[in-house]
């Protein structure tokens, strides 16, 4: 794979990645995985593109990941990766698609309207 950066994007998180074939390293920040995920439900889901294509401990990722919290930075950074690894081999698209994994997960943050308490919830009614 040549030398490129790959961007994945979920919620207000960004993950810029650098995937190449190797020993399964993942840096992310200039951490290791196991210390920037603390939970193994994050860490599951950054190594999900390696399960979906049986690909385990054979890819290198080194990672600049910022903004949101650490569910969103997650879903950036295994959307990045897939991305990366569709390209390298082609045929590695369709199942990376059939497990939804190309598609930008578009939802965000509902705005706060004015009048209410937060974007849906209304103060409560006082009939007095």
């Amino acid at each position: 794979m040549a030398e490129k950066i790959f961007t994945g994007r979920r919620k207000s998180s960004v993950a810029r990645a650098r995937v190449t074939r190797g020993s399964g390293q993942i840096v992310l920040n200039g951490r290791p995985l196991d210390e920037y995920f603390g939970t193994e439900k994050l860490r599951a889901q950054v190594n999900e593109p390696f399960g979906v294509l049986e690909q385990e401990g054979q890819w290198d990722v080194t990672a600049r990941i910022h903004g949101g919290g650490t569910t969103g930075q997650a879903g950036a950074l295994r959307h990045a990766i897939s991305r990366a690894l569709a390209e390298d081999t082609p045929e590695w698209r369709d199942p990376l698609k059939k497990a939804g994994l190309l598609t930008r997960d578009a939802r965000k943050v509902e705005r706060k309207k004015y009048g209410l308490k937060k974007a849906r919830r209304a103060p409560q009614f006082s009939k007095r």
